[in-house]
């Protein structure tokens, strides 16, 4: 078990790719060992690649009702710290919104239940420099090979360490169409991102990732066998930046209760929108979370503000790939 400085965390993340970006609706690499998932059953499967030399698992849920001709979106869900594959996809409520709106859903693993972010995040896989890009990359393409994929709809989303990561895949590659990010932060470099559509959702009183930024109350500055530097920008700073990558116009602000809503739209149809809930915490917002004693005495409650798994998507299916 990992300790208690990444077990609070629920995060997940990614390093560099070796392999060059593609633009959404290019081919992601093939993968490395392992079988594809031919003719993806209906539920949940469980698979396995090989990447890197590394023995990677991942479970995919395909919904009943959708169609096996079609090229289907697909939305790539990243568990936190201390997390897994099939602790995410109990916690927030993706396969039912798979079943509602006709879409896969792939629940990749980390090692050792973390992700690799940056070189002082997150834990033994930022130790070992994990190439965790890599990994989602080819996971992708084993799920394509096996079953019709809409190229213009793959999406990433993810918690905390989870979410670090879909902000790598947006940094490192350009295979997704728009990244959904909640209670997370970026780290590590992004120096060119390709322009893309990002949602982020996050509390004003996280204390594991701050929407003020700087370090957070787990944060212990990169050092030791469990890395987790996990100082990053303001959140609202941060959204800013892929407003100027994607040359978005003034965002439009709307608020309900405690949601503030600050949404704009960007050339090629796509959009970046922050929304912010006052006071809450580090949690995904509406879905019950990790379940046991353990995770309820180390996370904080889910916001009711709002269903987070349900806005993510509505913005995920507005805003497909150009």
């Amino acid at each position: 078990m990992l300790p208690p400085v990444l077990a609070a965390l629920l995060l997940a993340g990614g390093c560099w790719s070796a392999d060059p970006p593609r633009r959404p609706g290019g081919s992601p690499p093939a993968p490395s060992g392992g079988a594809a998932p031919e003719g993806l059953p209906a539920g949940t499967s469980e698979h396995a690649i090989t990447v890197a030399g590394q023995r990677r698992t991942f479970r995919v849920y395909r919904p009943a009702t959708l169609a096996r001709s079609a090229p289907a979106p697909l939305v790539v869900m990243l568990h936190g710290a201390l997390g897994s594959g099939s602790q995410a996809q109990s916690s927030y409520g993706w396969d039912a919104a798979a079943d509602r709106a006709g879409f896969l859903v792939a629940y990749p693993d980390g090692i050792r239940r973390a992700w690799a972010v940056s070189p002082g995040c997150c834990g033994p896989p930022a130790r070992s420099n994990v190439d965790d890009v890599g990994f989602v990359e080819r996971m992708v393409s084993a799920i394509a090979s096996g079953t019709p994929v809409d190229p213009a709809r793959i999406y990433a989303t993810g918690i905390s360490n989870g979410g670090m990561l879909a902000y790598r895949l947006g940094c490192d590659t350009t295979l997704f169409a728009a990244i959904g990010v909640t209670s997370a932060t970026l780290l590590g470099p992004c120096p060119a991102p390709a322009p893309m559509s990002v949602i982020h959702l996050h509390g004003t009183a996280d204390r594991t990732i701050p929407y003020g930024g700087g370090p957070g109350r787990r944060d212990n500055g990169g050092q030791g066998a469990m890395p987790a530097d996990t100082a990053g920008p303001p959140v609202p700073a941060l959204i800013d930046t892929w407003r100027r990558v994607a040359g978005c116009e003034p965002a439009t602000v709307s608020v309900a209760g405690a949601v503030t809503t600050s949404a704009a739209t960007c050339p090629e149809g796509r959009g970046v929108t922050l929304v912010t809930i006052a006071g809450a915490g580090h949690q995904w917002p509406g879905q019950p979370g990790p379940g046991g004693a353990a995770a309820r005495a180390l996370l904080d409650p889910p916001s009711p503000a709002l269903d987070g798994t349900a806005v993510i998507w509505a913005f995920f299916s507005a805003h497909p790939g150009p």
